[in-house]
């Protein structure tokens, strides 16, 4: 569940967790887009290094690490699954090009992880929903989302505690083969279905007791307002994404296996 830990917002006083929640998510866009756009593993290793200052800046390296930790099992699975899928059904002669676009997929992967971590570990759900709010989203659909990315590390957390309880009791979850470990998971899976169906009605319950929904004109006594880190972050997203639809459309970029062959 170290994974998990990665995406909990880490309370922190620093010139990244300043930055105002929509800029860092206009960027996210922008980094996301250019991650997509690309199938080449240069400019993917670029992207993937440009996140690192962000990651010293905001003081968050260690919940980083073990986000990225976590995030190795399944990239793991993607580069044996593109490595299979292009040996067998690809048709490549040369293995040194199958393992390179096995690991550019990887990398991508890697770089949405990295980059949303960054984002929920700086920025706070309340200003997140804050956000959405000043954007003009319904009031619902904010607490919606917020609610569920507060929820996300509690149930992580809660999941992790029940998987330690089964265990003391002599619960086997890693032995057997693929089948008899799902079925190994049921009784994690179950406590945890039920605690979150027992949370939700307790939390609809204190939402009903608070008069949830009986004022229209809601106020806030927080405002986001854009400073000039907001501007300098928005023109640099701006002129990534230019760059790299420039590089994308108009520059060759030749694989490096080719490059050495």
């Amino acid at each position: 569940m170290s994974i998990f830990d990665g995406f909990k917002f880490r309370s922190v006083s620093s010139p990244v967790h300043r930055l105002d929640p929509r800029v860092k998510f206009f960027y996210i866009c922008v980094t996301f887009t250019v991650a997509i756009i690309f199938n080449n593993l240069i400019p993917l290793l670029v992207i993937f290094l440009m996140q690192i200052p962000f990651v010293v800046v905001a003081g968050v390296g260690r919940e980083w690490t073990r986000s990225m930790r976590g995030a190795l099992f399944f990239a793991s699975i993607i580069f044996i699954v593109n490595f299979l899928s292009l040996h067998f059904y690809g048709y490549y002669s040369s293995v040194a090009y199958i393992v390179e676009r096995s690991v550019t997929m990887t990398v991508r992967f890697l770089v949405l992880v990295e980059t949303f971590s960054i984002f929920f570990l700086t920025t706070s759900p309340d200003l997140l929903g804050l956000a959405l709010e000043q954007s003009g989203f319904p009031y619902d659909i904010c607490f919606a989302f917020t609610t569920a990315v507060r929820f996300v590390p509690v149930l992580a957390e809660e999941a992790q505690t029940i998987v330690d309880a089964q265990k003391a009791r002599g619960l086997e979850l890693e032995g057997g083969n693929f089948v008899k470990r799902i079925k190994n998971y049921i009784p994690i899976l179950v406590p945890l279905l039920v605690n979150s169906i027992r949370r939700s009605l307790e939390l609809a319950e204190t939402m009903e007791s608070r008069a949830w929904g009986a004022s229209r004109k809601r106020t806030n006594i927080y405002a986001l307002k854009i400073g000039m880190k907001d501007v300098a972050l928005t023109l640099f997203s701006i002129m990534l994404l230019t760059v790299s639809l420039y590089t994308h459309f108009f520059v060759e970029i030749s694989p490096i296996s080719q490059m050495f062959s």
